[in-house]
């Protein structure tokens, strides 16, 4: 089955997305939890020791350089994950929302070698995070620091987690009801945001430390 962009983007819309149930599948089904993870752009949460890998530098970060080699990543086996919910058609659909400027990555690089980074999809002021990976320590909260850095500095309002994990709970996400999350994604599609990125260390570790200054 292959979904066309135009009609992922009306799913989205509408709090819905795809997924797969293994890899190798070749089916898609579509979800929308009755809880959702959310995770407020002015409620993130960034440890001690992660602000001190931010501010050493020790990794280089790029957006939109290599969407297809993220998306690899994400779909490997990891600790914890024997199997991935991204199959060739979730592949094929966000190659084209990439190469339409709507679906961007954030790559993590170390000594020249892809070592984590996320990858997601943009509508008017609401991020999807559709998947993250790591094959270094704090290679993928690294990727999450930048990414909602860009989303502050970008005016976004939403950044939808999907669905609630220990890993997102340490960062400051929340659980949503369905109809409150319709509600956060109501307001977010009315308004525009700008992904644009990254951000340099010192740039983006005072993004992280800034209050909330705009409306919602």
């Amino acid at each position: 089955m292959d979904i066309s962009p135009e009609l992922a983007l009306k799913a989205y819309a509408f709090g819905v997305f795809p997924m797969a149930r293994s890899r190798e599948d070749k089916s898609v089904v579509w979800v929308q939890p009755k809880l959702r993870g959310v995770l407020p752009l002015y409620g993130f949460h960034a440890s001690r020791s992660l602000r001190k890998v931010l501010r050493r530098g020790e990794f280089t970060v790029t957006c939109d350089t290599a969407f297809h080699e993220v998306m690899d990543g994400c779909a490997e086996p990891g600790p914890g994950r024997d199997e991935t919910w991204i199959n060739d058609t979730i592949v094929r659909l966000f190659t084209e929302l990439h190469q339409a400027g709507l679906a961007h990555s954030i790559e993590v690089w170390r000594t020249g070698e892809l070592v984590g980074g996320l990858y997601g999809l943009a509508m008017g002021a609401a991020f999807f995070g559709e998947s993250m990976f790591s094959r270094t320590d704090n290679a993928s909260k690294v990727a999450l620091c930048h990414l909602v850095g860009i989303l502050r500095r970008g005016n976004f309002a939403l950044l939808d987690a999907q669905f609630m994990t220990d890993h997102l709970r340490q960062f400051g996400a929340i659980e949503v009801t369905q109809q409150d999350y319709l509600g956060l994604l109501s307001g977010a599609l009315e308004r525009r945001g700008r992904f644009q990125g990254p951000l340099a260390p010192e740039a983006l570790l005072a993004e992280l430390s800034q209050a909330k200054t705009q409306t919602s």
